[in-house]
């Protein structure tokens, strides 16, 4: 029988290679486990359809992604902070306070974890935070920091 996988099966092959194997291996396995269908006509084609809309809607998160960075690179953020001894900053500002200032001053709903900062921001001033957006759109995020 030959099966299309829907899913790596180890020793067997990769997501949606077309694989021949024994009838009751097929039924007993692959099938009831919806590891992979019948290679019927009907099936493949199905499978074709499945695969365009996917990259289509990839292919839209990829252009949004490309829209919000470029939103993103005119927008910036205003967060205070305590100063301590000698005009020092006092603490750190986090990802999750950039975050909540964004949804705050700029109706963003950004993801602490799509932030990428090493470290908390500890001096005042001006900077750009990274923003992960997609995994090939990287916006930056204008933060500034001043004394309270």
């Amino acid at each position: 029988m030959e099966v299309v996988l829907l899913e790596d099966v180890k020793a067997l092959g990769k997501k949606g290679q077309i694989v021949k194997v024994n009838d009751g291996y097929a039924r007993n396995f692959i099938l009831k486990k919806n590891l992979g269908v019948e290679a019927t006509a009907k099936n493949l084609n199905d499978l074709k359809l499945q695969k365009a809309n996917a990259e289509k809607i990839a292919a839209e998160q990829l252009a949004a992604a490309k829209a919000l960075a470029e939103q993103m690179e005119t927008m910036s953020v205003t967060l205070t902070m305590k100063a301590g001894e000698g005009g020092k900053a006092f603490g750190s500002v986090s990802t999750k306070e950039i975050a909540q200032a964004a949804k705050d001053q700029l109706n963003l709903d950004i993801d602490k974890k799509k932030l990428v900062l090493s470290d908390g921001i500890k001096t005042f001033g001006t900077h750009e935070v990274p923003v992960k957006l997609h995994k090939d759109v990287t916006g930056k995020l204008t933060v500034k920091v001043v004394e309270a």
